[in-house]
């Protein structure tokens, strides 16, 4: 019942804004690391995007807290901001980032369909927000290497099989 502190604070806590998604680290019980999406604004509070921050949870307050990502979706709306986040079986961190609803909507030209941006895209990081390697844009010019697969809407839902380590997703 009591509330965690010491997160950022969020861009327009209204609508789709504010925080989105809190997990835990897969090693929790040894690093106490804990991983919140949220949107956040730019200097003057006209924009606001998806990013992870992390820290260290410490009774009710996290302490340490890093940012490991900041998208680039920005908008001055407060739609389709998404966040959702899983680790997969090998600790890599998906982030869903949605399309921001902007226009046009659902066509070629729109920038879900671009690997410039971060907009309906999933990216995959290291769990300290470092780009892996193998992931399938990085080098290629024009891309940005966080993205794991693009032309997405607005993902709500994002699990992983602990099974199979398939990654699992909802629009």
């Amino acid at each position: 019942p009591e509330p965690i502190l010491g997160w950022p604070q969020v861009y327009k806590e209204r609508g789709q804004g504010g925080f989105m998604d809190v997990v835990v680290h897969p090693e929790f019980s040894i690093n106490r690391w804990l991983y919140l999406s949220y949107g956040k604004a730019n200097a003057d509070g006209s924009e606001g995007t998806t990013t992870v921050v992390r820290g260290r949870l410490e009774g009710n307050r996290v302490v340490n807290v890093q940012e490991i990502f900041e998208s680039k979706a920005w908008g001055d709306n407060n739609n389709h901001f998404s966040g959702r986040m899983a680790f997969d079986l090998d600790n890599y961190l998906f982030l869903a980032v949605g399309d921001r609803m902007v226009t046009p909507d659902l066509l070629e030209e729109h920038p879900s369909q671009s690997l410039k941006n971060h907009m309906g895209a999933f990216v995959r990081l290291h769990d300290d927000g470092r780009v892996p390697s193998d992931n399938p844009f990085v080098g290629k010019s024009g891309a940005l290497p966080e993205i794991w697969s693009y032309g997405h809407r607005n993902m709500q839902g994002l699990t992983v099989d602990p099974e199979t380590g398939t990654v699992w997703a909802n629009e």
